[in-house]
């Protein structure tokens, strides 16, 4: 690849700023360096911020109708017009470009492209490689070994699937260490959920079945699954063995209990995935369902940021592209509507996934079917959206009046802390705007200063808003990324306030509103006073609406910081140093264990005593005393 870059100069030294020339007649002149080849255009700002990312087969035709003076969309002429220089990067290949195109925008995300703002992972199905495999919920990369089964559209999709597989296989979801370092069955095994092979409860060998029996159900052979059971089950019978029977019958019924939570379950589609999308007034939805082993493995609804004059082909080409950035697409994609190049897209999927996959827009049969169903989807989900929306820009504009605010917040963050008596302390930040929460923004915060004293919540409000604020700085100094927020509301009183005050004083922040919100008389719920910097406390209207949506943002913070609190402190209560010890394992900590009864008398043991415990070598022995002796 190529890169051509045209930079602007400034005006001598002393000289009065000169106005950066931008529109049509700027990007004319870049086609005497054009030639025909295939690429990508950055289009940017009199500031240099990337303003548009686009793809061309061939640079000099793509640019040269931007340079046209009429002719274009109220967007496209919006772009032109604020377009002071332009950036090139040549491809070999039209499919090249592409995906050089998708990656770039949702590394810059330029106001002018259509923008995926939810893009998160999705939780798998893995049965882990083991003499006796785990089967648990995986997100993120698949770097551990074993047969990952996805994906699944959300974390109570597979959870519901997987509670129903272990009833059906009863196969062990607990850790290698766990599994290694148990002497009697668990609690899941009294239940009838595991097969205990951890103390030998299954052979090696019919556990290995099951494993099969779950991999061949996870990829569409059911139907043969339950027949065997079946079978078993009435031989079981004939042989007076009812008790055998009766768990075949439960392991039938957990699996069509499987079947039948999905909903919708296609014979002649076996893997896909179903992308519908709905267009209305300026606002898009688009529906994605995950069809594996002829099942729904469920669904879920994007909003990807897109302006009045876009086209459903544009924003269908620019979420798939997206869309499968990070995420390996199915076989098959089955679209609502056709994009401009259909072949080039399912080109440049095929080459990132390393096998064909195929792009259609059915018309007729089952196939059709499930598009119109997720479309059906998507148009619902927009409408309910849009009146959700309205009604929280009502809020956000009531919010501004009620705190003086100069325009209804875009960005609302609320912060809270958590802890008992000052032990595993934390802070956490939400943040809402016109569509709502934004969980995806969502913060927390390991409060670290060694100085606190325990429950010093106004010392712990200044560390996180200090640590709050120096990110700000670094990562959007110029406030062009949209992430400084519009107005903050603090959990506490004057005390909050003062020190939210003096830790913006330090880093030079003037212009952020932010507001105390402290419970009223009694601690009373709906006679909250709010105090800002300055000025006297106030309280609204006991059934103001404005009320109830600050009320209901506070306790969204607290819901978020005492959850946050909690993992922490459960943490910490599981943690155990000896798993920090370098070649401890689960047979030598259960040891140890045993020896001295606890991991703090293994921490005040001597090397002889260490040298003394079964299975501990003396370079061991000498291992655990250093860790031990150097921490302290």
């Amino acid at each position: 690849m190529a890169e051509n870059e045209t930079q602007t100069t400034e005006g001598g030294q002393g000289a009065p700023a000169q106005p950066v020339p931008t529109g049509h007649a700027v990007i004319q002149d870049y086609l005497r360096t054009l030639d025909n080849s295939p690429g990508v255009y950055r289009m940017l700002d009199a500031q240099s911020r990337v303003l548009y990312v686009g793809k061309a087969r061939n640079l000099r035709a793509r640019v040269s109708n931007y340079a046209r003076p009429a002719g274009h969309s109220r967007r496209i002429a919006r772009m032109i017009s604020e377009t002071a220089s332009m950036m090139f990067l040549t491809t070999r290949t039209e499919t090249e470009a592409l995906l050089l195109e998708q990656n770039l925008i949702k590394q810059l995300k330029p106001k002018f492209n259509v923008l995926l703002r939810d893009d998160k992972s999705f939780p798998n199905i893995l049965i882990s490689k083991h003499a006796y495999p785990q089967i648990r919920k995986h997100r993120g990369s698949k770097r551990d070994e074993g047969s990952y089964f996805g994906p699944f559209a959300s974390a109570g999709a597979v959870n519901r699937t997987l509670n129903q597989l272990q009833k059906a296989f009863l196969l062990r979801n607990c850790t290698d260490s766990m599994f290694e370092g148990r002497t009697r069955p668990c609690l899941l095994h009294q239940i009838k959920r595991c097969s205990a092979p951890c103390v030998g409860k299954i052979s090696e060998a019919e556990y290995a079945q099951s494993v099969r029996d779950a991999e061949r159900f996870l990829s569409g052979k059911s139907t043969r699954i339950q027949e065997q059971l079946a079978a078993q089950m009435e031989e079981a019978s004939e042989a007076m063995e009812f008790e055998r029977a009766a768990a075949l019958r439960d392991r039938i019924r957990a699996l069509t209990n499987v079947q039948s939570a999905q909903g919708i379950n296609p014979q002649g589609v076996s893997e896909a995935d179903v992308i519908a999308l709905h267009l209305e007034h300026g606002q898009a939805c688009v529906q994605v369902f995950f069809i594996r082993a002829n099942q729904n493995w469920g669904n879920q609804d994007f909003y990807p940021r897109v302006g009045e004059d876009v086209d459903h082909a544009e924003v269908l080409e620019a979420f798939l592209g997206q869309f499968y950035d990070q995420k390996d697409p199915a076989r098959r994609i089955l679209l609502s509507h056709e994009l401009e190049n259909r072949d080039l897209m399912a080109a440049a999927l095929s080459e990132k996934l390393g096998r064909k996959v195929e792009i259609a827009v059915p018309r007729r049969g089952e196939k059709a079917e499930l598009v119109d169903g997720a479309l059906r989807n998507a148009r619902e989900s927009l409408g309910r959206k849009m009146a959700e929306s309205a009604a929280q820009g009502k809020l956000l504009r009531g919010l501004a009046e009620a705190f003086g605010l100069e325009a209804p917040p875009a960005r609302v963050e609320v912060y809270d802390n958590s802890h008992i008596q000052g032990t595993n302390a934390v802070g956490a930040m939400i943040v809402a705007g016109p569509d709502g929460y934004m969980k995806n923004q969502y913060r927390k915060f390991n409060i670290r200063g060694e100085e606190l004293v325990p429950g010093d919540d106004f010392g712990m409000m200044k560390e996180v808003l200090g640590r709050r604020l120096k990110r700000l700085l670094k990562d959007d100094p110029d406030r062009d990324k949209g992430l400084w927020p519009d107005l903050m509301l603090i959990d506490g009183g004057a005390g909050q306030v003062s020190a939210v005050a003096e830790i913006m004083a330090e880093h030079g922040v003037e212009d952020v509103p932010f507001v105390g919100v402290a419970k009223g008389v009694d601690r009373d719920h709906g006679k909250e006073e709010f105090h800002r910097p300055g000025q006297r406390p106030f309280a609204l209207r006991r059934n103001d609406p404005v009320l109830y949506f600050v009320q209901r943002l506070r306790d969204e913070a607290h819901r978020f910081a005492i959850g946050t609190h909690r993992a922490k402190r459960a943490k910490a209560q599981m943690a155990n140093p000896l798993d920090e010890v370098p070649g401890v394992g689960a047979s030598r900590k259960r040891a140890l264990l045993a020896h001295f009864g606890s991991a703090k008398a293994v921490s005040r043991a001597n090397l002889a005593d260490l040298r003394a415990v079964d299975g501990v070598s003396e370079a061991l022995a000498e291992r655990i005393y250093a860790f031990f002796h150097e921490k302290g």
